[in-house]
């Protein structure tokens, strides 16, 4: 049974539960104030809209260079790809898995899983609600991540600048790639998990 079937919604600021009035109509949330809902106002709407937004920034971020390493005053542009490649060419194969796995799968997996989560929501496909909770606390756990690869590239532009010596530059790509994962996360924070269990009615795991 759901909560909302008994008669109970959760405040979406404040996570506190309310029961719903005799009438049926909801109002305020008893702790914060906050206008409550059944559920979050247009999250599959929302969820989409971010989604695509980063889908349109994923492109530029994997072919505009990322960052530029200057040597003596001479340095080639490299995108997250060309700077894998080099890694690995250096003999670096560890460092360059963890860009791999940080800075491409990671991103690809959470836009096809957020885009999977919505589409089985939406047109009610027949994955169960125990799939659906796991891909989405899946995508929540990738997640954390994402930002590794900015990360790296803010802490080398702050510490290597010594001028024609040796420098580091961020690039329009990373600019680009750190919007594909801003977005990626508001996404799945805009996403409203109760409606894998409200789309999810004959599943087993009601049982």
């Amino acid at each position: 049974m759901r909560a909302i079937d008994a008669g109970i919604v959760v405040c979406n600021e404040c996570h506190e539960l309310n029961r719903i009035p005799a009438q049926g109509r909801l109002g305020h949330c008893s702790r914060c104030g906050a206008i409550l809902h059944e559920r979050r106002p247009n999250s599959i709407t929302r969820t989409w809209a971010l989604l695509f937004a980063a889908m349109i920034l994923y492109i530029p971020a994997n072919v505009l260079p990322i960052m530029t390493v200057s040597s003596l005053g001479q340095g080639t542009p490299d995108t997250i790809m060309s700077g894998v490649i080099a890694l690995m060419q250096h003999g670096m194969l560890p460092i360059a898995a963890v860009v791999f796995v940080a800075s491409i799968l990671v991103p690809t997996f959470k836009l096809i899983g957020i885009a999977l989560l919505l589409y089985s929501v939406q047109r009610h496909q027949p994955l169960s609600a125990r799939q659906r909770i796991w891909m989405y606390r899946f995508i929540e756990f990738i997640g954390r991540w994402s930002m590794l690869d900015i990360f790296v590239i803010a802490i080398l532009v702050a510490l290597v600048n010594f001028g024609r010596i040796a420098s580091v530059e961020a690039n329009l790509g990373a600019v680009a790639f750190a919007s594909v994962v801003i977005l990626t996360m508001f996404a799945a924070l805009t996403f409203d998990p109760r409606l894998i269990w409200d789309n999810t009615e004959s599943d087993d795991d009601h049982e």
